[in-house]
């Protein structure tokens, strides 16, 4: 059946959203932990699902939908989760979270003699924006021949977390959506420069203590340089008017990516290529089976640290000369990146 063409489009704060699990997806896990109240550590493995869904509909058409995430959480329990980011509150978004989490269900579903067997994901909503009529949590009730089953959908307001809160929690995937508390006052601070720079003074003390988990190893160059980008994208959007607050706050959090910071980057990524490379080498047993592991896991590091420098905006050839590699094959594997 053919797809139908016309299909709902993200904007830019989904894409900071699906940025930030795509590249930093452990800063999920905290987050997760603070909805459902589960007990992760941190270190399991969070694995995804594909986000695009084609769902039936009743004139034989095929929808193509986005979600915004769907992955399990591996470690020592495994959990599913579907969490969807909300700027605004729409009447169809239940609808849409039922569509999401019933097809991911069946993606995942099995026949055990003549039983269809599904799990419906752990869902949640991340509102940004959240008033006093912003329900608390949401759910989805379904009457079946066999009786009425009904699930919690918790929600998570964004706006309601201050700086000292997100550190203390580690819900540093908040970071980049923290200027959505202070959406209803950005007028003013554009206009009075005062008020603007105790607005950089937040920003000032978010930079520091990112630098300082940096330094301490409890995060990576990458994932701190992650969570800048995406502020300022983020920024860069909710106060396009208000030229002040975008230009103030964007100082503060820094400009493009400095060199030394680009090798940080590098050397963490190829470490973590040459521990997967030997991982995967070591499973297979043989020194050859090593070899060869850790020369695939460089080439699939180089290739994905050269698509996270590229996206900080380092130049091609540069990129080439960082991960030992020809410019050609860099081009390469940055076509299909271009082509999102």
């Amino acid at each position: 059946m053919k797809a139908n063409e016309n299909m709902v489009t993200g904007t830019p704060y989904d894409d900071v959203f699906r940025t930030l699990l795509n590249d930093c997806s452990k800063l999920i896990i905290p987050v997760i932990n603070e909805i459902f109240s589960t007990q992760f550590t941190g270190d399991e493995e969070v694995i995804f699902s594909p986000n695009e869904h084609f769902i039936n509909r009743q004139d034989g058409e095929e929808e193509k939908r986005i979600t915004d995430s769907s992955f399990r959480i591996v470690g020592k329990e495994e959990k599913r989760f579907l969490c969807e980011c909300q700027s605004t509150a729409d009447s169809s978004m239940l609808v849409r979270i039922f569509e999401y989490a019933a097809q991911v269900a069946l993606d995942e579903g099995r026949i055990t003699e003549n039983i269809l067997k599904v799990e419906i994901p752990h869902s949640a909503v991340l509102f940004l924006r959240s008033r006093a009529a912003t329900p608390d949590k949401m759910g989805i009730e379904i009457t079946t021949p066999g009786g009425a089953v009904c699930f919690a959908i918790p929600v998570m307001k964004v706006q309601n977390y201050g700086i000292e809160e997100i550190f203390a929690k580690d819900l540093l995937f908040l970071l980049p959506f923290y200027i959505f508390s202070h959406e209803s006052r950005l007028e003013e601070y554009n206009k009075d420069e005062k008020k603007l720079e105790d607005l950089k003074k937040e920003y000032k003390k978010i930079t520091d203590r990112l630098d300082a988990m940096q330094e301490t190893g409890r995060i990576s160059a990458y994932t701190r340089k992650t969570i800048l980008e995406m502020s300022r994208c983020v920024v860069e959007h909710l106060a396009g008017k208000y030229e002040n607050v975008r230009e103030g706050v964007k100082s503060v959090m820094g400009g493009r990516i400095l060199e030394y910071e680009a090798k940080t980057i590098l050397r963490e990524g190829m470490q973590q290529g040459m521990r997967q490379g030997m991982q995967q080498g070591m499973r297979q047993g043989m020194r050859q089976g090593m070899q060869q592991g850790m020369q695939e896991g460089r080439m699939e590091q180089a290739r994905e640290t050269a698509g996270n420098l590229y996206s900080l905006g380092l130049e091609e050839e540069t990129i080439a000369k960082m991960v030992n590699v020809s410019v050609d094959l860099v081009k390469e594997w940055l076509a299909g990146k271009r082509a999102l």
